[in-house]
C-alpha cells in the first residue's frame, strides 16, 4: 500500500491505494496507483524508432520522458519519479483548481480585483481593480506591474490598455490568483492544489515541501513555485484528456475543461492562448513544436512540457531538471523535434 503523506503544502495528506491499482474509464485506464506500464508495441509502434528517439533524448538537457496512450504508460525514458521545478506549468494546474472551486461557487469568474480587495505595492487604479478574475485566467487584466519572478519584457505602458482588451503572459495575473484563492477560500494556494488536485489524483511523489512561496520586493504577492515528478504530471495530463473526469468523479466541469483549451487569444507563431493553457492547430505553419494534429499544452521555462494531443489519446510529459543540465534546457524549436520523432513511432493508419 502507498502510505499516506503530506502533499504540496501543510496538513494535506493523500489517501491509500493500492500500487498497481488501476480503474478502466472508457477507452482507456486510469492510474490510482502506479501507471500501468506497458511495452508501446503491443500497440503497434515502431521499436526501433523509439530506440532511436531514447538515443536522442541521451544527447541533450532532457531528464525525463513519458509517452501515456490510452491511460497506460507505454514509454519512458528517464527518471520518472525525480521531483524538480515545473515552473510555468504551475499555471496550468491552477487552472485546474479555478475549474472547481467556480464549479463548487466558491469564486465567481466575474468577480472583480476589487471585491478581493487586491492592491499592490504601487497602489492599483480604479480603472485596474475592475480587472475580472476571468482576465487574469486569460491573461488580459490590464495590469502592468512588476511581480516576483517578473515577465517585463515587452511589458506595456501602465494604463495602455484596460481590463480584457489585450493580452500579455503577465506573472502579475498569476500571481494574484494564487492570492484570490487564498481570500476566497482560507487556504493557500498550495494547499488547495494538494487537497483538490495532488490528493484526488493520487500522486505518487508529491510530499510536504514540494510548493513554497517566493517574496519579493516588487510586489506583496507572491510566486507558488512546485515540483512534481513527470508520472505525476501526467496524471493531470490525462485527466484533461479524459475532459475532467477521474475514474467515477467528475473532478472538473467538462465544460471548463473545453473553455480553458480553446484559443481566447491569438499570440502569434501559429499558436494561442486559453485559460492558463497553450493551444496549437494541427500544422500550425508558424509554431517550431506543431505536428499533424491539434494540441494543448502547458509550458516551463527550460523544457518542462505537459502536452495533450486528444486526436490520439496521448498524454506526453518531457522534463528537464535543472540540477542535472549544463545548459538552458530545452527549446520549444528542440521540443518540437522531440515531439515528432516520437510521433513517428506512432503505428501508420494508413
Amino acid at each position: 500500500m502507498i502510505s499516506a503523506r503530506a502533499m504540496l503544502g501543510t496538513g494535506i495528506r493523500s489517501g491509500d491505494g493500492a500500487v498497481g491499482q488501476h480503474v478502466c474509464e472508457g477507452n482507456g485506464r486510469l492510474p490510482f496507483g502506479d501507471w500501468d506500464e506497458r511495452p508501446a508495441s503491443l500497440f503497434g509502434w515502431t521499436e526501433a524508432r523509439l530506440a532511436t528517439l531514447s538515443a536522442e533524448l541521451e544527447k541533450g538537457e532532457s531528464s525525463a520522458f513519458m509517452i501515456v496512450q490510452g491511460g497506460r504508460m507505454i514509454y519512458r525514458w528517464g527518471d520518472i519519479a525525480l521531483k524538480s521545478s515545473i515552473a510555468s506549468v504551475r499555471k496550468s494546474l491552477v487552472n485546474v483548481l479555478y475549474g472547481m472551486l467556480i464549479a463548487a461557487g466558491r469564486i465567481d469568474p466575474l468577480q472583480t480585483l476589487a471585491d478581493f480587495n487586491i492592491d499592490d505595492m504601487t497602489p492599483l487604479t480604479a480603472g485596474e481593480r475592475s480587472a475580472t478574475v476571468m482576465d487574469l485566467l486569460r491573461a488580459r487584466s490590464g495590469v502592468y506591474l512588476p511581480s516576483v519572478y517578473d515577465t517585463a519584457n515587452g511589458r506595456p505602458d501602465r494604463g495602455s490598455h484596460p481590463p480584457g482588451e489585450h493580452w500579455f503572459y503577465n506573472n502579475w495575473d498569476f500571481n494574484v490568483l494564487g492570492t484570490i484563492v487564498e481570500r476566497a477560500t482560507g487556504e493557500t494556494v498550495l494547499d488547495a492544489l494538494a487537497s483538490r488536485v495532488a490528493r484526488p489524483l493520487r500522486m505518487q511523489d508529491c510530499v510536504a515541501g514540494d510548493g513554497w512561496f517566493q517574496h519579493g520586493p516588487e510586489s506583496m504577492h507572491p510566486v507558488y513555485k512546485i515540483q512534481l515528478s513527470a508520472r505525476d504530471l501526467a496524471r493531470v495530463g490525462l485527466l484533461y484528456l479524459r475532459h475532467g473526469r477521474w475514474g467515477a468523479t467528475q473532478l472538473v466541469p467538462q465544460s471548463w475543461v473545453r473553455d480553458s483549451v480553446r484559443p481566447h487569444s491569438a499570440v502569434g507563431e501559429g499558436r494561442a492562448y486559453g485559460l492558463l493553457w497553450w493551444i496549437t492547430q494541427a500544422n500550425a505553419p508558424d509554431d517550431a513544436m506543431a505536428v499533424h494534429v491539434p494540441m494543448f499544452y502547458a509550458s516551463g521555462w527550460g523544457g518542462q512540457y505537459l502536452i495533450v494531443l486528444p486526436d490520439l489519446d496521448l498524454v506526453v510529459v518531457h522534463r528537464s531538471a535543472t540540477a542535472l543540465r549544463v545548459g538552458p534546457g530545452v527549446s520549444h524549436v528542440r521540443m518540437g523535434e522531440i515531439l515528432r520523432l516520437a510521433l513517428s513511432a506512432m503505428p501508420d493508419k494508413g
